[in-house]
């Protein structure tokens, strides 16, 4: 499999994973997307020393991980290129943090413990963000970006962009396979046909860009959501998900959930 029908792959796979009929995808789109902004806020507040406070943060993505009944692994394959880039920002606290703690008389070095927070919130942020995706499709989504007022040209930009992506990766891939059909032997495009074949795929783009928008219009859409009003119903369930994770996020916010339990078991 090529790299492009990879990509391809993976975006209709994460869209058959958000159309799933499992709990947390039935749960209102508005409070998945509050739940996982409020979730990052609180955990970037975290003191750059609290290994602790931000070691307890990963309650959220493992319960919803379990709810969701989504694989662990699977996730980490498809992240594999941002969370390198995420533990890359914060090698280098070692190097400029030369502060120290001593803990029961042994030297811990300040710079590690800042590094392993920051791998730490950029990790549980990038797997909130993953599930967010995983567990609600791109329409509900939209949706629930309307619900919180935000402007019509963005959300609509947002959607298509979205859309386009995968129109554009399959016109580029049908591009390539015609052009290796008739050079068989060559390795790769030669430079001379890149400005040609750019063209060919900037129009047969456009094109398939307007059927799509074209196609939405057909099926009632208006920038509004207003289709799903009577299926999206903001229920009971809803609001006790969201005051759960909520009173659990302030809790890991304001009591060292994770010293307490690490005292009762006998640490320091």
């Amino acid at each position: 499999m090529s790299k492009i029908n990879s990509a391809i792959h993976e975006i209709h796979y994460m869209d058959t994973l958000a159309s799933r009929d499992q709990w947390v995808n039935r749960i209102h789109p508005l409070v998945k997307l509050v739940l996982t902004v409020g979730y990052i806020a609180v955990l970037v507040s975290f003191h750059k020393y609290d290994i602790a406070g931000t070691a307890g943060m990963a309650v959220y993505p493992i319960a919803v991980f379990l709810l969701a009944d989504l694989s662990f692994a699977d996730s980490l394959k498809r992240l594999k290129i941002v969370l390198p880039l995420v533990c890359f920002i914060g090698i280098f606290n070692p190097f400029f943090d030369k502060n120290y703690f001593l803990v029961n008389d042994i030297r811990v070095s300040a710079g590690i413990l800042s590094m392993i927070t920051l791998i730490m919130k950029g990790v549980f942020s990038v797997l909130a963000s993953y599930l967010l995706v995983a567990t609600t499709s791109i329409d509900h989504l939209c949706y629930a970006f309307r619900m919180l007022h935000i402007p019509k040209p963005v959300v609509t930009q947002f959607m298509l962009m979205y859309r386009y992506i995968t129109v554009l990766l399959e016109e580029t891939d049908r591009i390539t396979q015609a052009y290796m059909l008739r050079a068989p032997h060559q390795n790769g495009i030669h430079f001379k046909a890149w400005g040609s074949l750019a063209g060919q795929l900037l129009l047969r783009s456009v094109d398939r860009a307007n059927e799509v928008y074209e196609s939405m219009l057909l099926r009632g859409y208006q920038g509004d959501f207003r289709y799903m009003k009577s299926r999206m119903v903001f229920r009971g369930k809803d609001l006790l998900y969201f005051l759960f994770w909520a009173a659990v996020f302030l809790l890991f916010r304001f009591c060292p959930v994770i010293l307490v339990i690490g005292s009762l078991f006998g640490g320091f």
